[in-house]
């Protein structure tokens, strides 16, 4: 279909957010199977508990999927030898510049795919060899940088000759054909893909995002140098009060707060990490729909 479906085998240039504790093997391989490319998020994973999900992942599918790693992860360098020793078709990285590994992973034919949210970085990892550049915008759920998509894509088109994915704040067909006229050849979804049958987050999560108004996904963590957008509970706002009575008490609550959301959909200590797109979702779905309505509408595109 274009650049981004050809560098990466897969039938659309739609990729699923590398999400901690959300982006499971099994979500995963529900959107490679759909045509997506599936990515399970290794953010806050231990080696062993990674190499078992790419096990698992590989039962599951024989498409192409990808392994996401923040770099922040203490165990990032034994993550990286994983997922060479797995022979991981794609690797995505996160939250800082992963120059180093890039030689090592192309000498397995391992394609790399980089997030950011500033154009220095991305031209530098560039001429680093990244394949591709995933620009994503302050919308997004998770920990954010603060550029809006729609200023962070159409820069990223100006100054790379790789291709640009866009992500953050798209769960319509209107957002995506919003990037995709802002020159982005492929879009990257995180919240929309928790709304779905096939996500294992608990069910309170996925009612948080049906409920969820635009204005419902605020920022947490920005004044200790964590800032992450999460859906507006009890405990959010009791953390935004605390980074400023408190830093140090705010950062002990935060340990721990997303599995306890994923997990056991706890609204009382639980942070749960979704965009601003949350308000845009009215009803669950399958990752096939998704895939499918999305896939559809960009293969008319790219083939006019």
């Amino acid at each position: 279909m274009n650049r981004v479906t050809e560098l990466l085998n897969i039938k659309y240039p739609i990729l699923e957010g590398g999400m901690a504790w959300v982006g499971t093997a099994k979500l995963a391989a529900a959107v490679s199977e759909a045509g997506g490319l599936g990515t399970i998020g290794a953010g806050s994973m231990t080696p062993d508990i990674l190499r078992e999900s790419i096990k698992t992942i590989k039962t599951l599918t024989k498409n192409t999927f990808a392994v996401n790693i923040i770099l922040v992860n203490p165990y990032a360098d034994q993550l990286v030898k994983i997922v060479k020793e797995e022979n991981v078709p794609v690797v995505i990285f996160g939250a800082g510049n992963p120059g180093k590994y890039i030689p090592q992973l192309k000498e397995k034919n391992i394609k790399v795919l980089a997030v950011v949210s500033s154009e220095n970085l991305a031209k530098r990892l560039e001429k680093a060899g990244v394949d591709a550049i995933i620009g994503e915008g302050m919308e997004c759920g998770g920990h954010i940088g603060d550029v809006s998509t729609m200023v962070l894509i159409p820069k990223l088109v100006d100054v790379l000759n790789i291709p640009v994915i866009a992500a953050g704040g798209i769960a319509d067909l209107r957002g995506m054909r919003a990037v995709l006229a802002l020159g982005a050849e492929g879009i990257q979804m995180g919240t929309r893909f928790v709304a779905t049958h096939e996500c294992e987050a608990h069910e309170n999560y996925k009612k948080l995002i049906l409920k969820a108004g635009i204005r419902d996904a605020i920022v947490t963590g920005a004044s200790i140098g964590h800032p992450a957008r999460v859906l507006k509970t009890k405990f959010a706002k009791k953390i935004k009060q605390l980074e400023v009575a408190s830093p140090e008490e705010a950062e002990e609550m935060l340990v721990g707060s997303l599995r306890k959301a994923f997990m056991d959909g706890d609204l009382e200590n639980g942070s749960f990490m979704a965009g601003q797109s949350a308000g845009l979702i009215n009803e669950i779905k399958s990752v096939k729909e998704i895939v499918k309505e999305f896939g559809e509408e960009l293969k008319k595109y790219f083939e006019r």
